[in-house]
């Protein structure tokens, strides 16, 4: 309905503009006719010509005004409905649109250590920039909506019409970059088609305003290489979106898509993605064709599994899945040989695929706040992670692998808010451990007081006493009375003789 109710006003506003464009078109031919008309009349009267000039344009501008204000109006009511999507900051320092029934069950525990949380959701809909998207400087050749295009000072908001305007300027200068961020009115709701003219166009930044949708005419910007469109009311991609095939990098968080179209697996140059803050359920199973994808950011959304093709994306290096209602990871993860940073925190995972182990350059590893009740043995033989954190797991997990000594490059691990009450024997083995989190675990060995101390005291300790009990567990050698000497020992002899001779 919503859907429905956005392509109705989308339409009305396009007919709107169309009227306003054509009225703005006689303005200027009239304004062209008065302007020859005072160099044929005598210079007597020119002073007098001159000054009438001014007021035919302002009527003209007043007729203008009167009706984008008019469209204004009613495209305000058309997303009044939508303004009620967004909630303020929560405690946690983030937070995000209401959800549906199914994401009232979402986990809410408390994990202020972690510095980077998920993006944060204004009150108008805007979202907070990433950490991980940085956004670039825009070239000094692009068409910005500054105060020296024209257009009045950096503050002021483009119409319609001036966006329009804009785009045909940047479509004669063949520009290379537009950027639009936060710059259009709240009524703008949709691009005008004309933006398919800009076939030149390397950069568009359209982040941080209420646009709903995108037009099919955005497919021929085939030059396009980085797309910025965070911050908006999109719910729905076009099928033409596939056909940017030079484009590298695409950000689409916080938005209000509810999936992705599988022309999305045409983008075969695809480097970065970024869906973040959205409502998706699935992803496509063409996403698997991104072969050059390097980082994948899924996060808050209401995915429920991945899809077994991302064991394809063979470049991928950073996969972040936090925040959905994921209960499992695909065994196909293990493919993902050139992967280095894989976050799965705030799920309803039970375990980790045992084909981890084949990713040799894994470093960092988030699988916090899950239900993970055991983490795979041979998960040790990932010799090159870093970073490890399983905390608050609270009730499920209750012992590591025997085999975590094997992780010899690891320097920060955290245990927190589990069930752990003995660390395995090879934990001394840790030497590069700097960082230990186990607070909130009935810890027997190393005493809780023991691990308070760090890391290293630790480790020092597992050593010592391994160490101790391998002493205590060697068999003592008893010395033998004089009895026991003289009367077993020449007959033991004299056997050992026999059996010499007899050989």
């Amino acid at each position: 309905m919503h859907r429905a109710l956005a392509a109705f006003h989308c339409r009305e506003q396009k007919r709107d503009a169309a009227r306003l464009l054509e009225l703005d078109a006689l303005h200027v031919l009239f304004d062209d006719l008065i302007q020859r008309a005072s160099q044929c009349v005598p210079s007597s009267s020119s002073s007098s010509t001159t000054r009438s000039v001014p007021r035919i344009t302002a009527s003209a501008a007043a007729a203008s005004g009167a009706s984008s204000s008019s469209t204004s109006s009613a495209a305000a009511a058309a997303s009044g409905s939508n303004a009620d999507r967004y909630s303020s900051a929560g405690t946690n320092g983030f937070s995000v649109a209401p959800r549906t029934a199914a994401g009232k069950g979402r986990v809410s525990m408390d994990d202020s250590y972690v510095k980077k949380a998920k993006a944060a959701v204004w009150d108008d809909g805007i979202v907070a920039a990433s950490s991980h998207m940085p956004r670039g400087a825009v070239a000094a050749n692009s068409v910005a909506a500054r105060g020296d295009d024209g257009y009045g000072d950096s503050d002021e908001k483009l119409t319609l019409i001036k966006l329009a305007s804009m785009i045909e300027v940047a479509a004669k200068k063949g520009s290379r970059d537009l950027n639009l961020q936060g710059k259009l009115m709240n009524q703008i709701e949709w691009l005008p088609d004309s933006i398919g003219k800009l076939t030149g166009l390397v950069t568009l930044d359209i982040s941080e305003n209420r646009i709903l949708a995108l037009p099919d005419a955005i497919g021929r910007l085939s030059s396009l290489a980085k797309l910025d469109l965070h911050s908006n009311r999109i719910a729905q991609l076009p099928e033409s979106i596939g056909d940017l095939c030079n484009l590298i990098y695409l950000d689409l968080r916080g938005n209000q898509l509810a999936s992705l179209p599988s022309s999305l697996g045409r983008l075969v140059k695809l480097e970065e993605l970024d869906v973040s803050a959205n409502y998706l359920t699935t992803l496509p199973d063409s996403i698997g064709s991104l072969v050059r994808l390097k980082k994948l950011i899924v996060e808050t959304n209401n995915l429920d599994e991945l899809p077994y093709t991302i064991g394809q994306c063979v470049s991928l290096v950073e996969l972040r899945a936090g925040y959905n209602h994921l209960k499992a990871l695909p065994e196909a993860v293990g493919k993902l040989e050139s992967l280095e940073i894989l976050s799965v925190r705030y799920n309803t995972i039970r375990g980790l695929p045992t084909t981890m182990a084949s990713l040799t350059k894994l470093k960092d590893v988030d699988a916090s706040f899950n239900e993970l009740e055991s983490i795979p043995e041979n998960f040790c033989f990932v010799t090159s992670l870093v970073k490890l954190n399983v905390g608050n797991n609270f009730a499920d997990l209750q012992y590591l692998p025997r085999s975590i000594g094997n992780l010899e490059m690891l320097e920060e691990l955290d245990i927190s808010n589990n069930q752990i009450r003995v660390l395995p024997d090879s934990f001394g083995n840790l030497q590069h451990l700097r960082v230990l989190r186990a607070e909130e675990n009935p810890l027997q060995v190393p005493p809780r007081d023991v691990a308070l101390k760090g890391a290293q005291a630790a480790v020092q300790y597992m050593a010592e006493h391994v160490a101790k009990r391998a002493t205590k567990s060697q068999p003592t050698k008893t010395k033998k009375t004089w009895a026991q000497f003289c009367f077993f020992s020449r007959p033991n002899k004299r056997k050992h003789d026999r059996i010499d001779t007899a050989a």
